[in-house]
């Protein structure tokens, strides 16, 4: 069943559609067993169905939810790829044009099972021989890669993939074997070359990668900022760039400024539109005018007012959701994202605890005020990522709790973290936390969503990082860590955690604080895993590496913090720098490198 969406362009007289797809059963129940007295079996098969769409992207860490996730890409994707194929035979007679009028754009691996399916429905349905299929269908895909972590690269056991999509499997068993006697003509005799390209994973238990599949059937493959674009080509698909060069490109990732400056930060909105005009709402470019004005005193204090302001108004949200009072005064120090080990909320609250600590051993230093904010939602079956949730609020619960600390340091985490309260965090933040390892994360958004806003980065060279600090300048952006080569050389030597926690008394500290259960008195051991991961367990994202450049560079924060003229010249050239960082700018990058079209003429009020 179709769903659609109108989606409205910007004054441009223009509206597209989204359909979206809902499982619904052909029939309501079975007569036959209603008949004879069966009333819960005459409904189950509706109910079976329609679980399809009741709830998305199950836990996979069970064979039941597997195989549920697959029927759901199936469904989607075949929804779609059918509704393509029937509205391009309203007007088309033939199939030679499809790869002209269409464009399918695969977002990550989840939707690669589309690949095999236009082949079968041209094969089977409309009758075209294997050759023109197999042309027609690398012509109309391209592949967006989104990660390099392994969860993203999918992974299906072939039984699962045989007892669910049979006709898919014979399809890509034979996407294989011609790819394979392809290689095998171009590269004799390489077979780890073969091995490590082959859609089929061989071993105790056979698995189709889903990304391979994507990169063979696809006439592009794009990562979403050049970092991650350049750890594509030199590591994660290597040999396929080694083959095939000139399919890999790089769309650095955007954000619409029209949500996420125009709509959610009206008053800061109001005071750029009110000295350069409202051009930038179409050309993010232009906000290279605000330039000049980062000198101006008034309008430094200005800017900061407005800050002020959007503080004030996110106080009053925490107080009437969390119940805690925060300081506006303080650095709003805020990181709201995906829970997950690699984004390294964990280090962030090690720092807070080590604030914590600093602030005990000195009650009447001179601290500069923090209000440290967390928001974010993780996976269903991410035990670790829930247990960092729970710590973050334990250690809130001290720390605000505790009366030498006052208002000098506060930590909370955000409920129930959406666009509608993003769009009450970010025009807020002062600080704005990107502090991945680097080398895992692949662009990011947050990171542009709080610059535009004003927002300062404290963060490591990873993902679109690199390219923010390009466009704002060094001396704008906080950077500290290791970068993508030093953690790679890190690694390579034998990365040795112990030797961090031996030899920095503050992280020792605050590690055996966790460990010992100081923030957990009533259940001691409540984080241990947490400590054994990062002690016993090789602390993969390197956390302990990285420890005391990130708290030294939280230093320079709040040094700079002080000087509020450095600070809102500093937040007005973030914003002036993000022209950039536009999806009207990646949307057309899309269009005339990847899918080959050209902006529509349109009449009506408003810009063309």
């Amino acid at each position: 069943m179709a769903y659609d969406t109108p989606v409205p362009g910007y004054k441009n007289n223009t509206v597209n559609n989204l359909r979206l797809w809902s499982a619904k059963a052909s029939r309501e129940f079975d007569l036959n067993y209603f008949n004879d007295g069966d009333y819960i079996k005459a409904v189950s098969e509706k109910s079976v169905s329609e679980n399809i769409t009741k709830v998305l992207y199950p836990n996979d860490n069970v064979f039941e939810g597997k195989e549920l996730r697959l029927k759901q890409e199936y469904f989607f994707v075949s929804a779609t790829i059918q509704d393509i194929v029937r509205r391009y035979k309203k007007t088309h007679s033939g199939f030679k044009d499809f790869p002209d009028m269409v464009a399918i754009q695969l977002n990550d691996t989840h939707p690669a099972i589309a690949i095999p399916d236009l082949m079968r429905i041209l094969m089977d349905d409309e009758g075209l021989c294997w050759e023109e299929s197999w042309d027609i269908t690398v012509k109309t895909f391209g592949y967006t890669n989104h990660t390099i972590l392994p969860e993203a690269l999918e992974r299906w056991p072939v039984s699962l993939m045989e007892k669910v999509l049979p006709r898919h499997m014979q399809i890509i068993y034979e996407i294989n074997r011609r790819f394979i006697e392809q290689l095998n003509s171009m590269y004799p005799g390489n077979n780890s070359m073969v091995s490590e390209l082959s859609i089929i994973e061989e071993g105790p238990e056979k698995k189709v990668r889903m990304a391979n599949l994507a990169i063979i059937g696809s006439h592009s493959l794009n990562g979403v900022a050049a970092l991650h674009s350049e750890i594509l080509k030199t590591h994660v698909f290597k040999d396929f760039y080694k083959l095939w060069p000139e399919k890999f490109n790089n769309k650095t990732n955007g954000i619409t400024q029209r949500r996420w400056l125009k709509l959610c930060n009206p008053r800061l909105s109001n005071l750029i539109t009110g000295v350069i005009g409202d051009g930038w709402i179409t050309d993010l470019y232009q906000m290279k005018q605000l330039k000049p004005y980062s000198e101006k005193e008034d309008f430094q204090q200005q800017w900061l007012d407005v800050k002020k302001a959007n503080k004030e108004f996110l106080a009053k949200y925490i107080i009437s959701h969390n119940g805690i009072a925060v300081n506006v005064d303080s650095i709003f120090d805020i990181q709201v994202k995906r829970l997950h080990e690699y984004k390294r909320q964990l280090l962030n609250c090690l720092h807070v605890i080590a604030m914590y600590n600093r602030i005990k051993d000195n009650p009447n230093g001179n601290f500069v005020p923090r209000t440290v904010i967390f928001a974010g939602k993780a996976a269903p079956g991410y035990y670790m990522a829930k247990l960092i949730i729970k710590l973050i609020n334990s250690v809130g619960e001290t720390v605000n709790n505790d009366p030498q600390v006052r208002d000098k340091l506060k930590l909370l985490f955000l409920r129930n973290y959406a666009v509608s309260n993003a769009e009450k965090i970010i025009p807020a933040a002062d600080l704005s936390e990107q502090i991945s390892t680097a080398g895992t994360e692949a662009s990011g958004t947050g990171n542009m969503k709080f610059a535009l806003n004003g927002a300062l980065t404290i963060g490591t060279l990873d993902g679109a990082n690199v390219e923010i600090r390009e466009e704002v300048g060094d001396e704008n952006i906080f950077i500290f860590g290791l970068d993508a080569d030093g953690v790679s050389s890190l690694k390579k030597s034998g990365y040795n955690p112990f030797y961090y926690y031996n030899n920095n008394p503050e992280l020792s500290r605050v590690i055996n604080q966790i460990q010992n259960g100081f923030f957990s008195k009533s259940q001691p051991d409540l984080f241990r895993p947490i400590v054994d991961s990062l002690l016993y367990q090789g602390d993969t994202y390197m956390l302990f590496a990285d420890f005391d450049s990130y708290v030294k560079c939280q230093e320079r924060v709040a040094e700079a913090f002080t000087d509020r003229k450095k600070w809102a010249r500093m937040s007005i050239l973030n914003t002036a720098g993000m022209g950039k960082f536009s999806t009207d700018r990646t949307i057309a990058e899309y269009a005339k490198d990847i899918w080959n079209v050209k902006p529509v003429q349109v009449k009506g009020p408003g810009p063309a």
